[in-house]
C-alpha cells in the first residue's frame, strides 16, 4: 500500500495497519478511505465507522463535502449501507444507526440486497469492487471486539444504548471522546489534557459522587 499516511490514520481509528502516535479528523478520514477504492481499507471500513461514530466523531455531511465528485459521494453511501447491513447481520444494536439511516432512506432495496448477500455468503459488489462477506465479518469482528473487551465494564454492543444516550446528556461531542480516549489509556495532547482537566475531569468526578448518585435515585 503506497498512502502510509492514510495508514497511519486508520490505525488511530481502530483498524491498525502500521502503528498510530497522533490523532486524526474522523471524518476526513473516512473520506480518504472511500477515494482510496483500496480493498483492505473498504473491508475495514464498518469498523471505522462503528469506531469514529461510537464517540461521536462521525458526521455524515462533513465526510460528505470532502468528496468533490458525485461518484465518491455514491461510493459513501454504498459503504455505509453496507455497513449497517453488517451490523444487522451481526445482530448489533448501536444508538447512532438511526441518525445515520436518516441519510440513506433512498437505498432500502440496496441495503435488503445486502442483508440477503450477507445471509447467502454471496459475495458483494460496492461501487464496482467485489468484497467477501466472511472478511468483512472477520474484519469487524477481530478489530471490534479487541476495543469491546477494554470497555466492557462501561459499554457492551447490544446493551449500550441507555449508558450512550446517558453520556451524551452529559458530555459535548468532544468531551465523550475525552472521556473514552482516557478510559482506553490513549495519549492525549496538550490541548486535550489541558481542556479534561479543566472540563471533563469535574464532570466525571461529579459523576463518581457516591452521594450524588444517592440523591439522583431518589429523584428519580
Amino acid at each position: 500500500m503506497k498512502n502510509e499516511a492514510l495508514l497511519k490514520k486508520v490505525g488511530i481509528m481502530g483498524y491498525p495497519l502500521l502503528e498510530k502516535d497522533e490523532d486524526v479528523d474522523a471524518n476526513a478520514t473516512l473520506a480518504q478511505a472511500v477515494t482510496s477504492h483500496n480493498l483492505r481499507l473498504w473491508e475495514g471500513f464498518p469498523l471505522l465507522l462503528a469506531n469514529a461514530a461510537k464517540d461521536g466523531l462521525f458526521e455524515y455531511e462533513k465526510v460528505k463535502v470532502q468528496l468533490k465528485k458525485q461518484a465518491e459521494k455514491k461510493c459513501l453511501d454504498q459503504l455505509l449501507i453496507m455497513s449497517l447491513a453488517l451490523y444487522k447481520t451481526l445482530d448489533l444494536v448501536f444508538f447512532w444507526v438511526n441518525d445515520v439511516s436518516k441519510n440513506l432512506a433512498q437505498y432500502q432495496k440496496a441495503f435488503n440486497s445486502y442483508l440477503g448477500k450477507f445471509k447467502n455468503k454471496d459475495e458483494l459488489t460496492v461501487c464496482g469492487m467485489r468484497l467477501s462477506p466472511q472478511r468483512l465479518k472477520n474484519t469487524f469482528s477481530n478489530y471490534f471486539h479487541k476495543e469491546e473487551a477494554k470497555l466492557k465494564d462501561f459499554v457492551t454492543m447490544k446493551e449500550g444504548f441507555d449508558l450512550e444516550y446517558a453520556l451524551s446528556q452529559v458530555f459535548s461531542p468532544k468531551q465523550k471522546e475525552l472521556f473514552f480516549k482516557k478510559l482506553k489509556g490513549e495519549k492525549l495532547s496538550k490541548t486535550e489534557r489541558e481542556y479534561y482537566s479543566r472540563t471533563v475531569k469535574k464532570k466525571v468526578a461529579a459523576l463518581a459522587n457516591p452521594e450524588l448518585h444517592r440523591l439522583a435515585q431518589k429523584i428519580i
